[in-house]
This record gives structure tokens, sequence and C-alpha cells, in this order.
């Protein structure tokens, strides 16, 4: 229920004058960090404060104060980093940063490890570079998601050009962006100028919208505050299918927070997009919460009025009425590894990142292959929703040496990637993210390694299985929809979900609640082979979960584990 109550945020959103604050200011201070007003204020322009972990105790124990930074993220409507700008975030990792880069899973890049007195170069490097950072972090609308392949064909154009559109119609119109980082003169000096969407208190919290490709749900759309689906007849499109409702952030010991999948809302005509994303923004902006942050999303204000209520309201404000979804076919997925033709005589080329982390270690070199690649030949990038990434518009003649680059750098091909490596992701989590509670990023690695081990021994290497883990239940990785979901409950322990889908259509159910990391296999490793002995048919891991049930399962495993005789 909404109340006349509000947040100290929202007070902070209130009183910024349109998201200035007082960062000018204290940018310019000899500090390493900022206070807690400007730091729910970065967040709108792209950057989240963080100090390293690992010696956070060290540290304190020895009278100083954290070692802070700051992650920068940039906003890439449908994952799309031309050249120019990929090249400048490489270089500014190594320059500013940690010497790393890492995709993320909204197709987006973070930046990691910029010091305070760095972070206007940083950002403004990047906006020099066909860039921006505005928008990907706050109470506002993040990156738009699409399909990342870039087929020539009509519905994933459409997919493309739609992701643009939505994220151009929700972009804040404040100049304090360009005030505050590219030293420019204050742009607006009217109310009447500023934010004819957002108002002055902006959203009551993140708002996040992907467009899919009917049968391509590679975006995960269903846990989307907006999902946006063109429909087409043949080559001709009749408009787009409409989802909302969609979140997965959960709070630890609070049912009345949850994970959920969006609702089909509607259907509108091509040229009534943008009003009806614009409809569904607003209404979340005058009837979402804005005192409990915790039941802020758009999920809760549909769970709690109704989808009738919400689709009411969404035409109040549109003006006309939504049409009824129109059926789509069967969604699948596809992470567009490997190569493969445009359609347009050109090729492209995804590149397995395991954990979306462009890195150099050792004889491994994924960071120096991009660079080069990126620099002799030019192609443009598509960053994935799985934090892989495209590289497009490729000559034929150029594959071999492309190929010769990576293989001389250590990256495997993607026929020497596992199944359990590739369909895994994991959040950062520690040491840099404020919120985790436990290792995500630092871990799944070697879980995976013992997954793909077992698989193998049963002969089940070919499964495709996903697994997913975060470091904390905000779910960024969105484990609450993989297969296998690992959320940190604890210092080394994780609630562990089961019975997700590939195509992420369904919500998975939480098995058991603080397993320790070294228990995961004597679980795992019983189940998989319960599975190969009882599935049916081609089922897949996450069905045969769902259809046999937390008290079937644990029976199995519990069977393995009594001693015999």
């Amino acid at each position: 229920m909404t109340t006349d109550k509000r947040s100290k945020v929202e007070a902070i959103k209130e009183n910024s004058q349109y998201l200035r604050g007082k960062l000018n200011q204290e940018l310019a201070e000899a500090t390493t960090h900022f206070p807690e007003e400007s730091i729910q204020l970065l967040k709108f322009h792209g950057t989240y404060q963080q100090d390293d972990r690992d010696q956070r105790k060290e540290l304190k124990d020895a009278g100083q104060e954290p070692n802070y930074s700051f992650m920068i993220r940039t906003k890439n409507p449908g994952g799309y980093a031309p050249a120019a700008f990929y090249l400048a975030m490489d270089r500014l990792a190594d320059t500013l940063g940690t010497g790393t880069l890492r995709v993320t899973t909204r197709q987006g890049l973070q930046l990691h490890g910029v010091h305070k007195a760095n972070l206007r170069e940083a950002i403004a490097t990047i906006a020099q570079n066909l860039g921006t950072t505005l928008g990907a972090c706050g109470d506002i609308n993040r990156n738009v998601m699409a399909p990342p392949a870039p087929f020539t064909s009509r519905p994933y154009t459409i997919a493309r050009e739609a992701s643009v559109r939505l994220a151009e119609l929700l972009t804040p119109h404040t100049g304090a962006y360009y005030e505050i980082w590219q030293d420019e003169q204050k742009v607006f000096t009217s109310e009447a100028e500023v934010e004819p969407i957002y108002g002055k208190t902006y959203l009551p919290r993140k708002f996040k919208i992907a467009v899919a490709v009917p049968g391509d749900n590679s975006v995960d759309i269903y846990t989307n505050d907006l999902g946006v689906v063109p429909v087409f007849d043949d080559e001709e499109l009749l408009g787009y299918n409409l989802a909302a409702g969609g979140g997965l952030g959960v709070t630890h010991a609070k049912p009345e927070t949850f994970p959920r999948l969006a609702d089909h809302l509607g259907f509108v005509l091509p040229e009534d997009l943008l009003d009806a994303a614009r409809a569904v923004v607003l209404v979340q902006r005058d009837f979402g919460e804005r005192y409990n942050r915790r039941h802020a999303r758009l999920k809760y204000l549909i769970h709690d009025r109704g989808l009738d209520w919400f689709r009411g309201k969404v035409e109040e404000y549109l003006g006309k009425p939504l049409e009824p979804w129109r059926e789509l076919p069967v969604w699948g997925f596809q992470d567009y590894l490997g190569w493969h033709p445009q359609g347009d005589g050109k090729l492209f080329l995804g590149i397995y990142i395991e954990n979306g982390r462009i890195k150099d270690d050792g004889t491994f070199r994924l960071k120096t292959a991009l660079r080069q690649i990126v620099e002799r030949f030019s192609p443009d990038l598509y960053l994935s929703p799985n934090h892989n990434a495209l590289l497009v518009d490729i000559l034929p003649e150029q594959q071999a040496p492309i190929d010769a680059i990576l293989r001389d750098c250590g990256v495997r091909s993607i026929g020497e990637v596992s199944n359990a490596e590739r369909y895994a992701m994991a959040c950062p989590a520690l040491p840099t993210c404020g919120l985790a509670l436990t290792e995500s990023e630092r871990a799944l690695p070697g879980i995976i390694d013992e997954i793909g081990t077992r698989l193998q021994e049963l002969g089940l290497q070919d499964e495709k299985i996903t697994v997913r883990m975060t470091g904390c239940p905000n779910g960024c990785a969105r484990p609450y929809a993989g297969e296998i979901g690992f959320v940190g409950s604890g210092v080394n322990a994780y609630n562990l979900y089961l019975g997700g889908n590939l195509s992420s259509t369904r919500l998975n159910v939480l098995y058991q609640e603080r397993v320790k990391r070294e228990e995961i296999m004597g679980i795992l490793g019983p189940l998989f082979a319960y599975f190969k002995q009882n599935r049916q048919g081609t089922e897949s891991f996450g069905d045969f979960c769902l259809r046999r049930g937390n008290e079937d399962l644990r029976a199995a495993v519990n069977r393995v584990a009594q001693p015999v005789g």
C-alpha cells in the first residue's frame, strides 16, 4: 500500500536540483569519498561508491579509512558498444581502473577501482567516445535490453531500434550530467524544461525494460518491469506486446519481498509504443511505494493492486484501451557464441567471457585479444545478457586472422567451452559490492568445474543446465530464473534454488537454505545421478526438478548420504 510517508532517499532526490546536489563542489575536494546524500545521487550518474572489502578489517584495525573506489557502469541500449567506445573503456581500465572490464547482465560495461580524484576524467572520457553512464543506475529507467545478435532480419532490426527509442524517451532531461562531468554551463533554468516524465523525485525505485524478438528470450524478458515484443505478420510489423511487473530483488527474512515474473499486459499498435511505455512509467511514478524502498518496484504495485487495476490506469494515462496480448511462438534461448552469418554477407563472432570479466591472467589474455581485434579490424560489439560479447560486421576474409589472435592469446573457441561453463552466470559480489554477503564471481568457477566433472562422469556433459549465482538476494545475475540458483545468505553459505528453465519463462523454487560451499556437490551430485536415472525422454534438469518436487529430491539425496549396513 502507498503512504504519504517518504524515505530519506526521496527527500535527497527532491532537494537535489535535478541530480546536481553538491557533487560539483565535492568533486573538487581532496577527499577519497562522498557523504551519503551524494552517494545516492551518484547512482543516477552511473557510479557507485565502494571499498575493497578484502582490506576493510585490516585497515580498520590499523585505524585507517577504507580503501574507497568507484564502479562506473555504462548504458548501452541493446548492448551496442561502438569500437571507439570499447577501446576507450579498455584504456580507462588500464589507466584509471583495476586493469579489467566487466560485461554486465544488462548489456553494459563496468569499470572498477576508479578513485574519486579520477572520477570526472573517467566519465568525461566515456562521454567523449560515444558512450554514456547517465541512468545506468539509480531510481530511473536503466539500460534497455535487446537480443544481441546483429541479424539483419526485420524482427531483430526492429527490436534494436525499439531499444534505442525507449532509451531515448526515458533518458533524464536534466543538464546536471553535462554540467558536472563535462564542465558545461547550466543547461536548464526553469522547472518546465526539466524532467517531463520523471518529475523532481524521479521513480520510486529502479525500472528495467527489455525488448525481445518472438521466440528469442535471450534477454529474460519476464524478469523486467516492462517487456516489449514486436509482433509480425511475415515482415509486416503489426505492433508490440507488452508485459509488466517482473523483478527479482528479494530481502532475506522479509517474506513480503519476492521475485516475480511479468504479466501479459496487452498489445499496442506501432505508433503507440512510446506513449504506452510512458504511461507504464507514469503509473509507477505516481502510485509506486515511496516509503519502503524494499516494496517500491513495479512488481509490488501490480501484486498489491492487481493487473486489471494497473491495466486500467495505463489505459487512462495512454488515453486509449490496450488490445489483448497476441499469441507468440514458444520461447527459446540462444547465446549466439561462435561464428554466425549476419544475413548481409558479413559474420559475427560470439566470444564466451567467464562471468563477464574481460582480463589478462597469465597466458589467458582475453583483454589483449579483444583490443588487438578491435584496433586492427574495427568491429563494433554487442554485449550480451549472459555477460558475453559479440564482435560484428566482420568480413569473411577476417575470420582466420581473428581466430589466430584469439588462439595466440589463449582464448578458447566455443567448442572448447563446456556446457557447464557456457550456461553459468555470477555477479561480481566480493570484494567490491557493498551488498554482498558472500562470494560469487570468485566462487562460481570452482563450483562449475566440479559440476562439469560430475556431469561428464554421468555422460550428461551435453545437457544445457543454467547455473546462476549471486552474493546477495538482489538478483543481479537472475538466479531465481535459473535451473540451479545460488543466492548468498551468509559467509560461505547460499540458498539453493532448483527448477527454472533455459528459456527463463518460470521461477525456480527454494530447495534448501544456507548450504555451505563444501556441501554443494553433496547435494547436486546425487541429484544429477537421480536425474539421469529417472528423467522422461529429453526432459531438462529444471523440468525434472519441478516435476519430482523438493520432497522427492531430498529423499533421493538422503538415500545417497545414508551409510549402508
